[in-house]
């Protein structure tokens, strides 16, 4: 397998812990968790509005409204930013050695995540002296982009033809780690060497053997 210029990751599932329904969330944020949230019907509403989110179509204050209108005054768009505040949960053991060591062999690295502008603030946060940032391993990342800034979203062929441009590397070039098998099908189906993520593992270890079978011993 060819050596990768760069290695670009999604941010949920590899990086960072995510909750991966919305009563995990609920359970974080103390907010009641009512079982209307978990029906086919009600999450297929909340897919849709999470959609138009993530590629900058709604905004943070209109996505609240719009989730809590599906819920039938169950849930009021306060207790959905709360909820929605606690979906992340922290970095991943070992992604920031990860990404130090590959900055140390010269390749460059980069983020490709379908997220939000409130996500997206906290992920990014830098921090203060007093209170550091939550997630610093991003910080240190070279080439950040997000789906709601590009106006695009995984699997759009279009967000990986827009990332490797604005970047400068060339599809053949970029390694890309992602814990959804569409998004991973997306990348390879630009031309970038793909690998899924098993979000529930140690996802460090597993990217750095997909490295050491690519040349890297990362």
């Amino acid at each position: 397998m060819p050596s990768p210029r760069i290695v670009v990751f999604d941010l949920g599932g590899v990086v960072v812990r995510i909750c991966r329904s919305w009563k995990e969330a609920c359970a974080r944020s103390g907010v009641p968790f009512h079982e209307l949230a978990a029906t086919p019907e009600n999450i297929a509403q909340r897919r849709a509005i999470v959609k138009q989110h993530e590629v900058g179509l709604t905004t943070d204050d209109d996505f609240y409204t719009q989730i809590a209108a599906t819920t039938q005054g169950l849930y009021t768009p306060d207790q959905v930013r709360a909820v929605h505040h606690h979906w992340t949960i922290g970095e991943y053991p070992g992604v920031a050695a990860l990404v130090d060591d590959l900055h140390t062999r010269g390749i460059a690295t980069g983020v490709l995540s379908n997220t939000n502008p409130h996500h997206w603030r906290l992920l990014t946060d830098p921090g203060t002296p007093s209170a550091p940032a939550a997630y610093p391993t991003i910080l240190r990342v070279h080439h950040l982009h997000a789906s709601h800034l590009l106006s695009l979203a995984k699997p759009d062929p279009a967000i990986y033809d827009a990332f490797s441009q604005r970047c400068g590397f060339a599809p053949h070039d970029i390694l890309f780690f992602d814990d959804l098998a569409d998004n991973t099908a997306g990348a390879a189906g630009a031309g970038w060497d793909a690998v899924q993520i098993d979000h529930t593992g140690d996802t460090a270890s597993q990217m750095r053997l997909h490295l050491r079978l690519r040349g890297i011993d990362a």
